[in-house]
């Protein structure tokens, strides 16, 4: 599973201003197709012509100048860390020049003060050794703002560790330049002393949080034993944006992540890294998932405040928070605002100027905690020895859209369940194994790409093509013809701690589906109907690349990347039923219970 990537240069307008952000290491552009009326960006960097982009079909539910009337169990808190990382130089516009970045910065904070936000400024090295950064952020007030590491590695970082810098500029955003996974492990800790030799020089302590896109476990294990961080933070799931693919991890919120593989959750104390990585940039529960199926890269579909579809959207804002807010979580909500200032502040301003005012309000009325990443970091790792279950919950979508699903991640794996149309599909299931090497931890990489990857049992992208989407349905045989179950809205609630309930009243025939989903199994029911024969299906495109190996009545086997793993059934039976699907699950005594702790 390697992505190609070729560099191109692609031309960026927002609204009436022209700006030419040179963001992307990819090959050809396309505007991807989509399963929703929100239009896609096939990086990050990389925006499309607003007058190409269809109009978004929506039901208004708040004005852009009100807020949602939300409520939230105060058991459950909703965490928002506004982070805001910070680049001295844009190499790839000559346009965005130095004082570009750095007023967007001053913008930041101003509007930040003004709502009385708490925040954290992340600092690559050159910005950081800049007089200017450093006057603006020792001016904050401690408490309120928090100053950490950006770990993105420029030319001066590199040079003063007395190592050659390869880039093609002075900041180079390949994998195998301009991060540490482009370094050996012992290059690494040179790199990390002398970044947090002067960041201590600078503002007198050393950085409690530390970001980026992807940082090895070997850098994440130095930075936590020499330099006690207390957070770290990575790039939401994405496959090939930017040349980063991060795929199959634990969706949302935090986790403690293995020795070996810094995107993979430990399942064990003494295997983790005592440092919780969180989830960035906000992603889409529903929709951010299947963007650019098909492709060989994801578009993008988060609350970063420049995709005028999504974070620079009020209805669309509105909308994300409130789900946030009311949807079932678990142990805790989590989301990060915020934008680095390579997009400049003319970009941001308009989807900053939504979301803070309206942080600020939930912040007041106790719905949210607005805080920087270390208070968070610091919470976690007091509340949880290992990684928790938690989940991400939408119970109602935009417009006129039916769709509603639920992430859920434990330690062991992650399961996302989608309703659309009045079916359910299980969209994905990835299962952990902190025994899973990363490449990374002890090599450095060779190419402009990145991969991290965890263990696939249902992929629902991977495995799909636009008009073939794979999952796992529930079917049943009605009146002797193979039918998929059809039902309402689900009832999803966590009345038992670490256990979500997900409830599924039918409508085609009597009875429900009740789920059960614990940190180490999933539990399928149907009740109030004893007769009928229902079953899930898995299916996959034509043509998909699949991990199985075997098939047994009680245990599939599976391998991915040398890693082998298995599933078991402790209630139900696998099978293969012929019928082009990959296999069926049957229940026993109308109840499946399947173990997703790696059974291999």
């Amino acid at each position: 599973m390697k992505i190609r990537i070729k560099n191109k240069l692609f031309e960026i307008k927002l609204g009436l201003i022209s700006l030419a952000f040179i963001f992307s290491s990819h090959t050809s552009f396309s505007k991807n197709s989509t399963f929703s009326a929100f239009s896609t960006f096939s990086t990050r960097a990389q925006y499309i012509s607003l007058s190409e982009r269809p109009a978004i079909s929506v039901r208004p539910m708040f004005s852009q100048h009100s807020a949602p009337v939300l409520t939230a169990k105060p058991t459950e808190p909703k965490l928002v860390n506004i982070v805001n990382f910070i680049r001295l130089l844009e190499p790839r516009d000559p346009k965005i020049t130095q004082d570009v970045l750095y007023q967007t910065v001053v913008k930041q904070v101003e509007l930040m003060k003004q709502y009385k936000l708490s925040g954290t400024f992340l600092l690559q090295y050159d910005a950081m050794m800049d007089s200017r950064y450093q006057k603006l952020l020792k001016s904050l007030p401690k408490g309120t703002f928090e100053i950490g590491a950006w770990w993105e590695l420029p030319q001066p970082l590199i040079e003063k560790a007395g190592l050659k810098w390869r880039g093609r500029y002075a900041w180079d955003w390949h994998a195998d330049v301009g991060f540490a996974t482009g370094y050996t492990p012992e290059e690494r800790e040179k790199i990390i002393d002398v970044y947090m030799a002067d960041f201590k020089q600078i503002f007198g302590y050393y950085p409690k949080s530390v970001g980026s896109w992807f940082i090895d476990a070997h850098t994440l294990n130095y930075m936590s034993d020499k330099y006690k961080i207390v957070a770290s933070s990575n790039c939401k799931d994405q496959y090939g944006t930017d040349g980063y693919t991060l795929w199959g991890g634990y969706w949302n919120q935090a986790y403690y992540p293995s020795k070996i593989n810094s995107y993979m959750p430990a399942q064990n104390k003494e295997n983790q890294i005592p440092v919780p990585v969180f989830r960035m940039l906000g992603s889409d529960p529903i929709r951010q998932y299947d963007t650019g199926i098909s492709s060989s890269r994801q578009g993008v579909i988060t609350l970063e405040p420049v995709y005028p579809a999504a974070g620079g959207d009020a209805t669309w804002v509105n909308w994300f928070m409130k789900e946030f807010v009311e949807g079932e979580s678990m142990e805790f909500n989590y989301t990060q605002a915020g934008q680095e200032n390579s997009f400049t502040w003319d970009a941001m301003k308009k989807g900053l100027e939504i979301q803070f005012p309206l942080l600020a309000k939930l912040r007041d009325e106790k719905k949210i905690r607005v805080e920087t990443m270390e208070q968070s970091g610091l919470w976690f790792r007091k509340n949880y020895k290992v990684t928790p279950a938690t989940a991400f919950t939408v119970n109602d979508d935009l417009g006129d859209s039916d769709k509603k699903t639920v992430w859920f991640n434990s330690r062991f794996f992650r399961v996302n369940l989608l309703w659309e149309n009045s079916n359910l599909r299980i969209r994905d299931i990835h299962l952990f194994d902190e025994k899973f090497p990363s490449v990374y931890t002890t090599q450095k990489a060779t190419s402009n790409e990145c991969t991290f990857f965890t263990l696939p049992l249902v992929d629902g992208y991977l495995w799909s093509k636009r008009n073939n989407l794979a999952g796992l349905r529930f079917k049943a045989l009605i009146d002797g013809k193979e039918t998929l179950l059809e039902g309402g809205d689900p009832k999803i609630t966590n009345n038992v701690t670490g256990r979500l309930q997900v409830s599924w009243p039918l409508k085609n025939v009597p009875g429900s589906i009740e789920m059960d989903l614990n940190e180490g199994s999933m539990v399928m029911k149907l009740t109030g109907n004893g007769s009928l024969n229902w079953y899930l299906d898995l299916t996959v495109a034509e043509n998909a690349k699949l991990p199985f190996k075997e098939i047994t009545e009680h245990r599939v086997t599976a391998e991915f990347e040398q890693m082998p793993y298995a599933v078991s059934a402790a209630s139900g039976k696998f099978s293969n039923p012929g019928n082009g699907s990959i296999f069926r699950i049957s229940p026993e005594k109308n109840n499946i219970t399947l173990n997703l702790k790696n059974a291999n």
